[in-house]
This record gives structure tokens, sequence and C-alpha cells, in this order.
């Protein structure tokens, strides 16, 4: 035989046996004697034959991609998170089908039917909700789900989370050690694991000899321009003793500084401001924005790594949760309470219970 590519009829020739027994040979649904298989693996090699992988697919009944579920692709944060996740699948040979939801429960439920539909086995789940039941039940049918930066209770899968709790407690031990005791911090809603977690973090780090409840308010929406802009107005409308700013995402730090730039509000002389995430080129702004850095290239790889090992079959895999780490980045945007100008902060704010 002279031809550079050879098909499976020509190795089944080769190796005297029908073509539909070298294909299910070759894709592992049939065991066959030794010789036989021998005689197949000879021609194989002899023939350099390398099996379709679209065909391989269809004949499984499966898809060889990984289906990327997020809230929003113009967030910047879920972007580089699709992208390290993209150049992750694509060294283990997987490709990626991606599904925007804008956070909205029948998008997440339409979003995963179709990703079922698809015969997609492997999922990578984000939100910034806490999803409905439907969801957590779509959820469980899929073979292997990774849930990526936010948790969804009553799914049975691993979770990839970045560490909120350290997170807080970098920025309350950086504000404290600054001399910040009223702190207010933006999040997103009270029941998403990333509020309570960085809340829970944030106290512990505000805490010292003198004070063990930290006096912290609470403000919370959505993780959103929008919602930081709507957080900005109301903490101005309720702040009194406030000297410093927690934002629980960049998103919503952006939408608090059009409000402040709006209002005359300056930082940091007016408030202080440390923002979650480290996604937007905070280091460009004026001033530099004090930051906690996820690891997004880590968590988009070592989600597809999750998804790609074999100890799937391996007791309570779908139970394991693992954390990455987080650093805070100090840039321009803290500076001591006793650094304000009295004439610096508005005089019609109300006081507010911070307990």
């Amino acid at each position: 035989m002279s031809k550079s590519h050879f098909s499976l009829k020509d190795v089944a020739k080769e190796a005297e046996v029908s073509s539909t027994t070298i294909s299910r040979y070759l894709n592992g649904t049939l065991r066959l004697p030794d010789s036989t298989s021998d005689r197949i693996n000879k021609a194989v090699k002899k023939l350099r034959y390398h099996p379709n992988p679209h065909a391989r697919r269809l004949s499984l009944g499966k898809s060889e991609q990984i289906a990327l579920i997020l809230p929003d692709l113009a967030n910047p944060f879920f972007a580089k998170l699709a992208a390290s996740i993209e150049r992750a699948a694509a060294e283990y040979g997987a490709m990626v089908s991606l599904h925007a939801t804008s956070n909205k429960d029948l998008r997440e439920l339409a979003a995963l039917r179709c990703a079922a539909d698809d015969r997609v086995e492997s999922l990578i789940f984000m939100t910034n909700r806490l999803p409905s039941k439907e969801v957590a039940e779509e959820l469980s049918n899929f073979k292997r789900v990774v849930l990526l930066d936010e948790d969804v209770p009553g799914v049975s899968a691993p979770r990839l989370l970045c560490d909120n709790k350290m997170g807080g407690v970098l920025a309350g031990m950086h504000l404290k050690d600054l001399g910040h005791r009223h702190v207010a911090y933006f999040g997103g809603g009270r029941d998403l694991l990333s509020t309570q977690t960085r809340l829970e973090g944030l106290r512990l780090g505000l805490c010292n000899d003198k004070v063990s409840v930290p006096n912290i308010a609470l403000f919370v929406g959505e993780h959103s321009i929008s919602s930081g802009q709507n957080l900005a107005k109301e903490f101005l409308d309720k702040a009194d003793q406030e000297t410093a700013i927690f934002s629980g995402s960049d998103e919503i730090t952006v939408g608090v500084l059009e409000i402040f730039e709006e209002r005359g509000i300056r930082i940091p002389e007016d408030f202080s401001l440390i923002s979650f995430d480290n996604a937007h080129s905070l280091h460009l702004f004026s001033p530099s924005i004090t930051s906690v850095s996820q690891p997004v290239e880590a968590l988009g790889h070592r989600a597809v790594q999750i998804l790609s090992s074999e100890a799937w079959e391996q007791p309570d895999h779908d139970h394991i949760k693992e954390i990455m780490p987080v650093k805070l980045i100090k840039r321009n945007s803290v500076v001591s309470p006793a650094n304000y100008k009295k004439t610096g902060k508005s005089a019609n704010r109300k006081t507010i219970d911070t307990t």
C-alpha cells in the first residue's frame, strides 16, 4: 500500500477482521482474544492509523467538550477566567462551549439543558446568585461538574474557590493597621458564600486587643456596576463614622467610583477603598486602587485539570473543596484616617446601626 492516510477499512483488511470489530475495539467497547487484538495493534502501527476524533465522539455518543456557564462575559473577571479555561482546555485537547446567563435563573436552566442536548459530560459552572433547586437538579445530571468561584447548595460536585475569608482578613488587617475602626462592606447577596466568608474575614482582620466586635456597616446588592452605583448612593445617605470601604468586586468598585466622582467624593482623602478581584486595571486608576487579587489563571487551569482527572471514579471525589490563595496588593487608595481633612467629609450623612 502506498497511501499516506489509511482508513478504518484498510486496517480491517490488514487485520482480517470487520470494520465494526476494529471500531469497537479501538473505542474500548469490545474485548477480543489476544491473537486478534495483536493483529489489530500490528495493523494500526503498520498503517499509522489515527482514528477520526469526530467520528469517535459520535460512535461513543458523547462530546469531548467542556461547557462553561458563567454570569457575564462583559465582566473582566469572568472574561479573564474564561480565557484561562480556554487555554487550559486546549492543553487537554478539549473545546469549550460558552454560555453567558446574565445571572438569570431561566438562562442558567437553558444553558444547562443546551449542554445536555449536546451530550456534553464535563461542565464548569459559575454564578453570582443563589441558584434555584431546578438549577441544582440539572447540574446533578452531568457526569463531571466543577463549581467555580461560588457555591451551589445541593449539588454533589468538586468546588474550586478562592480564599475569600483570607481576602477579608488581609483587607481588615491593612485597614486596622492604618487606624480604621469603622468600615463599610459592599458585596453581593447576603446568602452568597463569598459575601459571608469575606465579611467573616473582614471582621477577624479588624479585631484587636481592644475591639473584639468591629464596627462594620453592610451594604449588599449584586456584583455589577449599576449595583455599585446604588450602594454608593445608599452609603452616602446613611454613613456616619465609616472611614473606609471594602468592596466585594471590581464591578461594584467601578460603580462606586462613578458616583463618588459625580458627588465630589475623593479617594483616599474622604474614604479609603479596597477592592476584591483585581481583574480591572485598577493600577491605572487615579489613585491606584488597593486590591485583594484572585489567582484567575490558576483557577481556570485547575478547574480544567479537575475535570480531566482520572480520580472521578474514586469515592468522595465529588465532595472535594479546594481553596486557592489570594494576596493583597497595596496601592494608593488607603491612608490613615488621621490624614483626612476635617472639611473632606459630607456634613449631611445620617447615623446608621453598624452592628
